[in-house]
């Protein structure tokens, strides 16, 4: 089996961050055009909430519920992942 050069893994990880990057961008943008005036407060929990609890759905899933992996593989104190993971409902 035929390894891929750690640039093309790299380019491969870039890429992907710059497609989220760009879809929060896209959705952030259409919610401003969707308030047609209104005043906007609390964006930034609004978002990181919305982005939050299905990267720790998946993470979760991706580690087999284990708790100390997932904090791994999230670069997190597992203190921490507990926390969140009770913030959002799934302890």
């Amino acid at each position: 089996m035929q390894r891929k050069p750690r640039y093309e893994a790299k380019s491969e990880a870039s890429v992907r961050d710059n497609e989220l990057a760009s879809t929060v961008r896209k959705v952030v943008k259409q919610y401003f055009k969707d308030l047609d005036g209104e005043k906007a407060s609390g964006i930034y929990e609004m978002v990181v909430a919305a982005i939050e609890k299905p990267m720790l759905e998946v993470v979760m899933f991706q580690a087999q519920g284990n708790q100390t992996r997932a904090a791994e593989l999230l670069g997190l104190n597992r203190n921490t992942l507990r926390k969140k993971l009770q913030q959002h409902g799934l302890d």
